[in-house]
């Protein structure tokens, strides 16, 4: 009994850790705590007692958990749906000192998430694991099973996609998401002042053709029409990232019914 509970503590110990590797590699607060229970399964299953280093035991056994999720959402062309989109500094590991956590925030903020999404999933791993928790590319190279010098090469190769990406303005998730939320907030308490601020005079809603056969009107132009048709329906809608941008989602009981794309130019909608 003491040896289970010595163990659970050390696991809980590294939990936030785990928690922190996961998400970044998986851009979803559930799968990264599907994976890190997962990791925890094959721990109990395990018998690392003679490992040294824990924690390193366990950061290459979430890494291959999630790789092996990358890999099966990349064969099923799917994209998780997460409606809480992530805070800079979020999560971070409160092992590190503060100077640390302010680097470290400065790289895995909402916008980082999306870009991470344009790797494969052998480059997320060797990215996360090396550039954002310096894990050495000899350890990386096992997990996404190539050799040290093509483990660094892949993460070469992703931090000049990440580097590329980045530095293109259409990824300022933050500043979509203020928007979003002052859309949504207006549109909830009805007020129509606040949506024609925050839409473009020749604003266009268009509606898919699923949509239209439930009664959506094909299109609506002008910012007052669609102000008109906001104010007061928030369709039960939350915020989600829709099509690597931020958009709203309608999934009541938490089944997907409708999805809201927003094209955001110099701060209007």
């Amino acid at each position: 009994m003491d040896e289970t509970d010595g163990r659970t503590g050390r696991f809980e110990a590294t939990r936030p850790h785990l928690r922190a590797v996961a998400y970044r590699m998986l851009g979803s607060r559930a799968e990264a705590d599907d994976a890190v229970q997962e990791t925890w399964l094959r721990l109990d299953r395990a018998e690392p007692d003679g490992v040294e280093n824990l924690t390193g035991w366990l950061t290459t056994t979430v890494a291959r958990v999630c790789l092996d999720r990358l890999r099966s959402r990349q064969s099923r062309r799917e994209e998780p749906l997460g409606t809480h989109l992530p805070e800079p500094g979020a999560e971070l590991n409160d092992e590190l000192d503060p100077e640390q956590q302010a680097v470290l925030a400065d790289n895995v903020g909402a916008a980082l998430l999306v870009v991470l999404d344009l790797l494969g999933p052998a480059e997320r791993v060797a990215f996360v694991l090396h550039d954002i928790f310096a894990v050495p590319f000899d350890e990386i190279g096992p997990i996404v099973n190539r050799s040290a010098e093509a483990a660094r090469q892949l993460a070469s190769r992703a931090r000049r996609r990440v580097q590329g990406a980045t530095a293109d303005r259409s990824f300022d998730l933050m500043r979509q998401r203020q928007i979003i939320h002052a859309f949504l907030a207006a549109s909830r308490d009805g007020d129509f002042d606040a949506l024609l601020a925050l839409l473009d005079p020749d604003v266009i809603f268009r509606a898919d053709d699923t949509a239209i056969r439930i009664g959506a009107p094909t299109e609506t132009h002008g910012a007052a029409a669609v102000a008109r048709a906001a104010s007061g329906r928030a369709w039960g809608a939350q915020p989600a990232l829709v099509d690597g941008a931020i958009g709203l989602v309608w999934a009541p009981a938490g089944r997907l019914r409708g999805a809201f794309c927003f094209a955001i130019t110099e701060g209007k909608i």
